[in-house]
């Protein structure tokens, strides 16, 4: 217990006795402290100076001013002279000239300078009395006697202060004892006798008791006040046996009562029960319907007869941008204006009971068009009539037809590029056969021919010098360069446009890379509007890659259509200043072969780069793609080949698309 805690525990009397001890101690402790403050100063600053210059007007005599400054050793005897003088804590005497002649130092050593120079910023950092006393000298400049007071008080002063603060701590004493003796007579005892007599009350519960009268003061007025709350006490005693008497006799007819209702209670507690039970049923079958309706990917709306929603499903609020809790109990046109234009088929569906179908309605879906069928269908029974409105999203059928009907125009394409490609065929094979016959029948070596030029009188070497001349052999070349040129086109095409085995054999990926450049070559030389020849091709291939397994021809379709995007991206540049470029990048990352196909295009936003897997989806003019490419490419990398597909893409920086192909043939390939 700290010192605290044992001061408020302590008696009433006790503490006042502490209180005034402390009080006394006090006051005699900041009298001391007054009166050496009071004496310290009085003689710092005015017996210590008046002393330092009685003793100074003795040294300033003519004749002892003489003998002192004779000699340092005079000047030393007149100060040891001075040393019975008790203020005086140190003296130095300077002769004419300032220089120090003698010192006196009585305790510990003052650092006291010895030329009269130095004296003044010294005596101003000094906290001593001092006083500087000017010796005159006849016929001569005047010496000069340092004299510096003691800091300290005599020490009878102090045995005075002692004396008189033991004195007035022994009245202090006796006049604490009348205090403390006269304290327990008119406080300590009266509460005792209060404190007692409340213990009695307490352990006899004998409410009779009464205090003696005492003093007309606080204790008097307590115990007066005391004894008015036992009488009140001992009047609400008996008022309290009264009243326990006849809550007796009611406790009895309560109890009667509380058994009669106990056995009501029970009954009400077994209905209650039952109750909670099918409840809870009730809400957990509610809780289940509503979880079925909300994962349905349809949007679900009830409406009553009056048109005001009853139900309302998760899809719905998508497709509405309106909350379940804002929607229930508010009329259809509020919670889904889209639905404004088909409210006589919903009041026809309620009034004839027969399914109402609105096909292919559009909307505008975060800017988007986007595509719905309605079906409206009615509600009968006992909770009144309404009418149930499914909403059914149709753009992914509808993209699927889409896609069936493009599949179907690419296989007749395919088709007749085949069969162009082989009437090509025969026409070029005669050409290249004629170039080489032509040749063959110029040329001086066969006998043949120098026989048909003798009969008919020519010379073949004047017949070439004459073709010679006219460039015939070089546009007989071009001919044959055109023709294995066109003939090696047609093979490219007749090799592209077969259909895949989906057997994965393998294949050197650089060679398939510089054969799907060659065919975009071609390609992009007959549309006019993307010359390939314009754009620059850095190859960084690695030599070293080993063949990996693919399906060749689906391999070449993705490397073309990405080499068309770029080649696309690069035309819509803005600045032309920077020339066309396509770099493509082969490397060998175990456990992938990766191809990377970057360009200096325009590049793709974020927003952009997020859905260019998306089928249909395009940023290009109508006319000018579907938006299957780049999806179709996606799912012949990710799925017949069980790769990855990735683009990196920053707005007017380019686009960098990366494949990885296994090196390994997938386990699970789809045949």
């Amino acid at each position: 217990m700290n010192l605290r805690q044992r001061l408020d525990n302590l008696p009433v009397g006790r503490k006042l006795l502490t209180a005034l001890l402390v009080l006394l101690g006090t006051l005699l402790l900041m009298a001391n402290l007054t009166f050496i403050s009071a004496a310290y100063w009085i003689f710092q600053e005015n017996v210590a100076p008046q002393t330092m210059r009685s003793i100074g007007q003795l040294v300033a005599s003519p004749a002892m001013t003489s003998e002192a400054l004779a000699s340092p050793a005079t000047a030393q005897a007149l100060l040891e002279r001075l040393r019975g003088f008790e203020p005086l804590r140190a003296a130095a005497l300077y002769d004419s000239n300032g220089v120090s002649l003698a010192q006196l130092q009585l305790g510990e050593s003052l650092d006291i300078p010895l030329q009269m120079s130095q004296l003044k910023p010294w005596l101003a950092s000094e906290y001593r009395s001092t006083e500087l006393i000017s010796l005159p000298q006849p016929g001569k400049a005047p010496g000069h006697l340092l004299l510096i007071a003691s800091g300290e008080l005599p020490s009878a002063f102090f045995t005075g202060t002692l004396s008189a603060s033991l004195l007035i701590l022994l009245i202090s004493a006796l006049l604490w004892f009348a205090i403390s003796s006269q304290s327990r007579r008119l406080i300590t005892r009266p509460l005792r006798r209060l404190e007692e007599l409340s213990r009695r009350v307490t352990l006899e519960e004998n409410y009779a008791l009464r205090a003696e009268p005492g003093n007309r003061d606080e204790i008097g007025s307590l115990a007066e006040a005391f004894n008015t709350m036992l009488e009140r006490i001992e009047a609400r005693e008996q008022q309290l046996k009264r009243a326990r008497d006849e809550a007796q006799l009611a406790s009895e007819q309560a109890r009667e009562l509380a058994e009669e209702t106990r056995r009501s209670n029970r009954k009400l507690e077994l209905e209650v029960q039952v109750r909670g039970k099918i409840e809870k049923k009730l809400t957990g079958f509610q809780n289940y319907l509503n979880s079925i309706i909300d994962s349905m990917p349809s949007a679900l709306i009830a409406l009553d007869e009056q048109l005001f929603v009853t139900q309302w499903n998760q899809e719905a609020s998508r497709l509405s941008g309106t909350r379940m809790d804002q929607a229930l109990n508010q009329p259809l046109l509020l919670a889904f204006p889209s639905l404004k234009p088909y409210q006589n088929q919903l009041r026809r569906c309620i009034e004839r009971h027969r399914v109402e179908k609105v096909e292919r309605v559009s909307w505008q879906q975060n800017g988007e068009q986007q595509h719905y069928d309605l079906t409206f269908y009615p509600l009968t029974g006992s909770a009144g009539r309404g009418v149930v409105i499914r909403i059914d999203d149709i753009n992914r059928r509808l993209a699927m037809e889409e896609l069936l009907v493009q599949s179907e125009k690419m296989l007749s394409v395919g088709g007749l590029a085949a069969g162009m490609a082989h009437e090509i065929n025969n026409p070029l094979g005669a050409i290249l056969h004629n170039v080489q016959n032509i040749r063959r029948r110029l040329s001086t070596e066969l006998p043949r021919n120098r026989e048909q030029a003798e009969a008919l009188q020519l010379s073949l070497e004047a017949i070439n010098q004459y073709l010679d001349a006219r460039e015939i052999p070089a546009l007989l070349d071009g001919i044959h360069q055109a023709g294995s040129r066109a003939a090696k086109i047609v093979s490219h095409m007749l090799n592209f446009s077969r259909r895949s085995n989906r057997q994965l054999l393998p294949c050197d990926i650089n060679s398939l890379i510089e054969q799907t450049l060659e065919i975009a070559g071609n390609d992009f030389d007959l549309t006019g509007n993307l010359d390939f020849r314009n754009l620059l091709i850095i190859r960084d291939f690695d030599n070293a890659l080993p063949p990996i397994p693919v399906v060749g021809n689906e391999i070449e379709q993705v490397l073309l259509n990405l080499l068309k995007n770029a080649a696309q991206a690069i035309r819509q540049r803005s600045e032309q200043d920077d020339p066309g470029r396509i770099t493509l990048r082969t490397r060998l990352k175990a456990p992938w072969l990766e191809i990377q196909i970057t360009d200096n295009g325009v590049g793709m936003s974020e927003a952009v780069r997020k859905r260019i897997f998306e089928p249909f989806y395009t940023t290009k003019e109508v006319g000018e793609g579907t938006g299957l490419g780049l999806s179709l490419s996606y799912f012949i990398i990710t799925n017949n080949h069980k790769g990855q597909l990735e683009v990196q893409s920053r707005p007017r920086k380019g686009t960098t698309f990366t494949l990885r192909l296994p090196l390994e043939p997938p386990q699970n390939l789809e045949s």
